[in-house]
């Protein structure tokens, strides 16, 4: 396990955060993780609650979509700002609602640096439950579901490839190319890690499920939305 947080040891990462209307916990939740990652750029996709001023005022790099185009556009545009800078050599894809935990994303691009991979997701499958890592009941069924559903998900040993929490190479970040928007691109994830034979493993991680994120409904309404874009895609040619 990576075991320093000396912001020093990660000039050569940059954390993406997509952003819409979180103003009242992007700014604690950037400046948390500039304790260890120097280097964050935020994408406010199309808010109207004053994130872009929280995500400036924090210390991130901030790019702005005039409208709102949806999680995919904006982690692809992260993606494309962070892989433009120089020195840029890991990339982590980092929810701005607090649920991500950044000492998770220390010890995964630890792993990318001492092992011969691609791509890292995050599982909550991967360890016991805990007291701040309780998967509500609803959402670990959709998950599970998913998984059963997928065949590329089973052959890829996936247990959780709706997580948003990545942690990728240069390799990955250069051959990225996501063309959904909402959740559907966590699935499209999924197709380029098989299509382009990427490297892929997980790594277990704590998600902190706050009465923030919970009370915006993101429990049930994204996992309603994850297992109709499988349902879907298993109609598609």
């Amino acid at each position: 396990m990576e075991s320093t947080s000396d912001p020093a040891a990660f000039a050569d990462t940059w954390l993406i955060i997509p952003c819409f209307n979180e103003a009242t916990v992007i700014g604690e939740v950037i400046a948390n993780a500039r304790k260890t990652f120097p280097n964050i750029v935020a994408v406010d996709d199309g808010s109207a609650d004053g994130s872009a001023e929280q995500i400036h005022a924090a210390g991130a790099h901030l790019v702005r979509h005039p409208v709102n185009l949806g999680q995919g556009a904006a982690i692809q545009t992260g993606v494309e700002y962070a892989r433009a800078q120089p020195g840029s050599r890991f990339f982590v894809t980092f929810d701005a609602d607090g649920q991500h935990q950044v000492k998770d994303v220390v010890a995964m691009v630890g792993r990318l640096r001492r092992e011969d991979l691609d791509i890292i997701v995050g599982t909550r499958f991967g360890r016991a439950r805990s007291a701040d890592d309780q998967v509500p009941l609803l959402k670990r069924i959709v998950l599970k579901t998913v998984v059963a559903l997928s065949a590329r998900t089973r052959r890829l040993g996936l247990t959780d490839a709706h997580n948003g929490l990545r942690a990728f190479d240069r390799k990955v970040a250069e051959e990225l190319n996501l063309r959904m928007n909402g959740m559907s691109h966590a699935s499209e994830f999924v197709a380029l890690m098989d299509e382009r034979d990427w490297k892929v493993s997980e790594h277990p991680v704590d998600i902190l499920y706050t009465e923030y994120s919970m009370s915006k409904g993101q429990s049930l309404f994204n996992g309603v939305n994850i297992l109709a874009d499988e349902l879907l895609a298993r109609r598609l040619p």
